[in-house]
């Protein structure tokens, strides 16, 4: 009865836990482009509640799409509630980029939003994609 009882608890926990993988597992983020920016091969995960603070992690690369215009590019993410946070580019280059953007006051965020820009400069506005909004 025992190894019984212990096989069904060893059951539950492995089905809970690959409950757990397939809820944070990676998502594709469609390519997002503007004038002088691209960020493709993107993905995001929502991490469940308790663990990584319930985070909308995303991964990609960013490339300066336009080497002779003389600006840099960046993506920014943002989370319900709070301003957009912002993640360079290097000019000229492609370079991977990623973070775990979260709600502190929050057990999990539900909400997010990407985008890619282009940095024009201080007198001149940014161009950015269209933003895209995921939701858990």
């Amino acid at each position: 009865m025992r190894k019984l009882a212990v096989g069904a608890l060893a059951a539950g926990l492995f089905a809970m836990g690959a409950g757990t993988a397939f809820a944070a597992s990676w998502h594709d983020i469609p390519t997002l482009s503007t004038g002088g920016a691209k960020f493709h091969h993107g993905q995001y995960k929502w991490h469940p509640a308790g663990e990584n603070h319930g985070a909308f992690e995303w991964k990609g690369q960013l490339q300066d799409a336009d080497h002779g215009d003389g600006h840099n590019v960046y993506v920014q993410v943002k989370v319900e509630g709070y301003d957009w946070n912002r993640y360079n580019g290097t000019q000229k280059k492609t370079v991977p980029v990623g973070a775990s953007n979260w709600a502190p006051a929050q057990r999990y965020t539900d909400d997010a939003y990407i985008r890619v820009c282009r940095d024009k400069g201080s007198f001149n506005p940014d161009n950015c994609s269209t933003t895209k909004h995921y939701q858990r």
